[in-house]
Parts: C-alpha cells; structure tokens; sequence
C-alpha cells in the first residue's frame, strides 16, 4: 500500500477545521463511527432474536476480551507499521466481516456462532484499530492543531452516538439484522477510500529513533518505559485511570438502576443520558473552536475534581428535571477533562511511540475501568446508590488530586 508522505517542513499550521486533509480523516472516522454504532445494533438485536437473553450478553461481551488482551500489542503494530496502514487494514477487516454476516444472515439462519465470531473479530481488530486512530493526528498535522483534533474527533463522536442509534433501529425496523449489518459495512467502507486520500507527514529522525528496538517485545517494552519515564505521561495515566474508575460505574449501571429505584423510568434515563451528551458534545466543541486552552493540567485536574462532586450529587437529585442539569454539568467536565487529557497525551508523546501510549489509555480505559461496573452494580444492593456514587465520586476526584499534586503534570500545557 502506497503511502504519500510530507516532510516536517512542509507541514502548514493552517487551522485544523480548514484543513482539507484533516477534514477528510474526520469524515471517515465519523463514517466508520456510525458504522460501529449501527453494527452493535444489528448485533444485539440478531443475539436477542437467535438466543436467550443470556446468551445475547455473552455474544456482546465476547468482544472485549481480545481488546483487553491485544491492545498493547496493538500499540506496538500501530507504531511498527504506522497508524494509518494499520487503520484502513482494520476498516477493511471489519467491513468484510460485517458484510459477510449480513450475507449469511440474509439467505440462512445460522443461531449463535457467526454473531459470536463476529464479535470476537471486532474485539480483536479493535485492539489495533484504537491505538492507530489515536496515533494518526500527530502525522498528518502539526502539534499546534492537535488539541482541536482532539476536539473535532470529540465531536465525531457525538454525532456518531446521535446519528447512528436511530438509523441502525431504522434499519433493523426496516429489513431486520441483515439489512443492518449490511448497512454497518457499506458505512465503514465509505471510511477507506477517504482514509487512502489523507496524506501523513514523514516522522523526524529523532521520533524515529524513539520507536524502540528491532523487535516487537523490545518495542513493547520500551514504550511502557518510555510511559514510566516520562514525567507528564506517567501521572497522566494515573489520573485517567482513576477518572474513569470513578466515572463508568455510576454513568452506566448504576444510572439504570438509580432511574428504576426513583421511578424515572427508560424516558427519565434517556433524557439524562441525553443532558450528558450535550454537555460533552459543548466540550468537544469549545475545544474544536479555540483550538488551545491555556493552562491545560491545571483544567483537566480542576474539571475532574468538578465532575467527581458533580458525580456524586446526581444520586440525590430530587426529579428528572434536576438530574438531566447535573448529567449535563458532568458531561461538559468529564468532556473538557477527557479533551484536555487526550490533546495532552497527543502533545507530549513522540509521534513514533503515540500508538503504544495511546494502548495504554485505552487499556486503561477499556480494560479496567468496565471492572466497576459489575462492582458498582453489587455495591449499590447493599448500600443503595447514594453511598456508592459518593464513593465513586472520591475515586475520580483522586484523579484530580493527582493531576494537582504532580507539577510537571499540573503546569503542562498545549503547544501554541
């Protein structure tokens, strides 16, 4: 595969939103967003169809056990290779897998085992596919722009979440899972020939010498060194770790279950969900508009120190309407310190190790953070949401702390 490179030099700070080339790369990322939102769709809904309600679970879940198992090594090809080889590789991955249970689906009803094949497909290519796209800004615009990269990839997201939802019930409404399945792949191949198109810029050779070893493991090695050395990286982690541990219980779960134990009910918890959206959806965009905040560690460790105490209020909000205005403080907090910790973790890695940085985060994220959910789920049985959203609230704002207490992490900020 042919890739056309730009010499650092060439590389223009021209805004990011102006920027054919980024422009493209954030079509097909929304493309293949969309797709992903569509395919868990189409997937549960076959799983339901073809299964018990049991069964259906364990098909969702498959995915996430080579994501978990994978990711690091998927840093490590994303770097080897580079991220953006790796990240129309695994589009076409996924989009002939989704095409070709869309086929099987049409024509047979085969039960349980394609969808479970499927899944762990996804899961797998997942675990290369992630560290990729979080390496792929740094080589095709300058530092200056990453932030509001990170900003506009925020709200790719957001509109992904928003589109994709209902056009995959529109499409299982319309002609069931096959049509959505086939639906998911068409979308995430709009998201090649775009990717083909966006030109990388050739990496300076002292990135190039940050890449590690000759061999994989050396490489793998050195990047978790590279982390473990670094005096920003390093807490940042931490403070993500913590952030997200604090975060995902109480946002997932146990929202579900505070809504049935006040009486909300599913419209009651979508219109929370909702106010969450929109207020990160304000926070991608803030950053898509200014392009830099000033001050960047001392916003992410202020904005989730605000978001933990805002985390813990929501289990005392008095109805639906107070609690929708709380969900959309946390989102605007936990959007503005996600942003801020994502263009961070941009700027300050070498381009050359961003795709086993950007593992570790998702490992982090994707990997240890969804273990509080089953526990948020078994502690609120036995203490109620109160107690453990306030309990999840202290771990998250532990993040803060350390994001506060560490000073090159609190005096970090985004390039000019």
């Amino acid at each position: 595969m042919t890739t056309t490179l730009i010499a650092p030099a060439e590389v223009v700070d021209r805004p990011a939103h102006r920027d054919g080339n980024v422009l493209r790369w954030l079509a097909a990322y929304t493309s293949s967003m969309i797709g992903d939102s569509v395919y868990y769709i189409a997937l549960s809904w076959a799983a339901v169809q073809a299964g018990s309600p049991s069964q259906a679970g364990v098909v969702m879940a498959v995915s996430a056990l080579p994501r978990a198992l994978l990711m690091l090594g998927g840093g490590v090809i994303a770097d080897r290779l580079g991220p953006r080889r790796v990240v129309i590789g695994s589009d076409a991955v996924r989009c002939a897998a989704v095409l070709a249970v869309a086929g099987l689906l049409f024509f047979t009803s085969p039960g349980l085992w394609p969808l479970a094949a499927l899944a762990l497909v996804f899961g797998t290519v997942d675990a290369v596919f992630m560290p990729a796209v979080g390496a792929l800004p740094a080589r095709m615009t300058s530092r200056g722009q990453l932030a509001r990269v990170q900003g506009m990839r925020g709200l790719g997201i957001r509109f992904a979440s928003v589109v994709g939802g209902p056009l995959g019930g529109l499409a299982v409404a319309v002609g069931g899972a096959a049509a959505a399945f086939g639906l998911a792949g068409l979308l995430i191949a709009v998201s090649v020939p775009l990717l083909v198109s966006v030109r990388m810029r050739e990496l300076p050779a002292d990135d190039k010498a940050a890449s590690g070893g000759s061999t994989a493991w050396r490489d793998l090695v050195g990047g978790l060194r590279y982390i473990r050395r670094h005096r920003v990286l390093a807490p940042l982690m931490v403070a993500i770790a913590l952030g997200d541990l604090g975060f995902v219980g109480p946002l997932n779960v146990g929202l579900t279950l505070l809504a049935d134990e006040r009486g909300w009910g599913a419209s009651g918890m979508g219109w929370v969900l909702s106010g969450f959206g929109v207020g990160a959806g304000a926070a991608a965009l803030l950053l898509t508009v200014r392009g830099r905040l000033p001050h960047a560690g001392q916003v992410a460790a202020y904005a989730i120190l605000a978001g933990s105490v805002a985390i813990g209020s929501l289990a005392y909000a008095p109805g639906v309407v107070a609690a929708v205005g709380i969900a959309l403080l946390i989102g605007l907090l936990a959007g503005l310190s996600g942003a801020m910790c994502g263009a961070l973790l941009q700027t300050q890695a070498d381009p050359a190790c961003l795709g086993r940085v950007t593992a570790v985060s998702g490992l982090v994220s994707l990997g240890f953070a969804p273990l509080s959910m089953p526990l948020s789920a078994a502690a609120i049985g036995v203490w109620g949401t109160g107690p453990v959203f306030v309990g999840s609230a202290v771990v998250c704002g532990l993040g803060g702390v350390v994001a506060l207490c560490v000073k090159d992490l609190r005096r970090a900020e985004l390039p000019k």
